[in-house]
């Protein structure tokens, strides 16, 4: 597992010439890369404080959602599933004629995010990043979407490396309630009455798009078919290494399946939690995994409270789990 790096701070001006160059409040001014640095230090900007400036843009942050409502399902809908909407709550009014913000797993054309003509807002979650931190770059789209121009969409662009965060900007309190679709009618308001253009576009993105239903009775799990076999994708908030344990000792005692037929095959890393997968025979359905999906909770619960050392099965049982975890991000 990649180590997280530690956050590098910008050096402090250490003149009094440095000081008075920086401000009152320490603040570094930007240059060229090439210019003198402000803080007085006789290098270049991009050698001095230019570094941290560029470090604390790229550096890469593994629990970007951490805090968030919903975390595990902001790491599903960021990486597993195809079609879903939330819709958001902000900590603030909603600026006026911003009916409501909508975050989408992906939107037309890839946009960053979509100001529709009646004013409301589509912020779009499966697109590529500039930093290091999806929530800064999201929450500065967001931020930019709630000032568009009806009817327009926002482009993608490098956050301010000092701006807010997704958890500076919605409310800690609000409710997280993915909708999983079946296709991607939601980009527009009338998909029946659509163009032939768009019709085609919704047509050839709906035939891409994965079957995947959200469970109801455990939280962050979600099935999905495919042509060889289904398979069960669930996204788990506890520590990674507690978590591997957990699994290795009710995988050792036979306990790991879900039903007959079915079978622990190995996790996902993602944003920096674990998802562990099970492969389903291609007549089980999301209905059909319900049941032993809360029954696994449990069992798992307990697995989880258990502090005693792995034996040597459980260890084979860990190492043959960790040997398929694939990183995603």
């Amino acid at each position: 597992m990649a180590k997280k790096r530690p956050h590098t701070k910008a050096k402090q001006p250490t003149s009094k010439a440095g000081a008075r160059a920086a401000g009152a409040d320490g603040h570094v001014p930007v240059v060229g890369a090439r210019e003198p640095c402000p803080c007085g230090s006789g290098r270049r900007y991009k050698a001095c404080h230019g570094r941290a400036a560029a470090h604390a843009v790229t550096e890469l942050v593994q629990r970007p959602f951490e805090g968030l409502p919903g975390e595990c399902d902001w790491v599903a809908l960021r990486e597993l599933v195809p079609a879903a909407t939330v819709e958001l709550n902000l900590k603030e009014s909603l600026p006026e004629g911003v009916p409501s913000v909508t975050l989408a797993t992906v939107l037309p054309m890839a946009w960053p995010a979509l100001r529709r003509e009646d004013g409301s807002v589509l912020l779009g979650l499966q697109n590529d990043t500039a930093s290091g931190d999806i929530s800064r770059d999201l929450a500065d789209t967001l931020q930019r979407a709630l000032t568009a121009k009806p009817g327009t969409p926002v482009e993608g662009r490098r956050a301010p490396a000092d701006g807010p965060r997704l958890q500076d900007l919605l409310d800690p309190e609000g409710a997280f309630e993915p909708v999983v679709h079946s296709g991607f009618e939601f980009w527009v308001p009338d998909a029946e009455n659509a163009t032939a253009d768009v019709t085609a576009s919704l047509e050839r993105a709906n035939a891409a798009a994965i079957p995947t239903v959200k469970l109801a009775g455990v939280d962050a799990a979600y099935w999905c078919e495919t042509p060889d076999k289904n398979h069960l994708r669930w996204v788990m908030p506890h520590p990674e290494e507690q978590l591997l344990d957990a699994l290795a000792r009710l995988h050792a005692a036979g306990r790991s399946n879900l039903g007959e037929g079915t079978r622990l095959v190995g996790s996902f890393r993602a944003h920096g939690l674990t998802v562990p997968v099970w492969d389903l025979p291609t007549s089980v359905t999301a209905d059909d995994i319900e049941k032993p999906a809360a029954e696994f909770a449990e069992r798992l619960a307990t697995a989880l409270a258990i502090d005693a050392p792995l034996t040597a099965e459980e260890r084979r049982a860990r190492g043959g789990l960790t040997n398929r975890q694939v990183t995603l991000s």
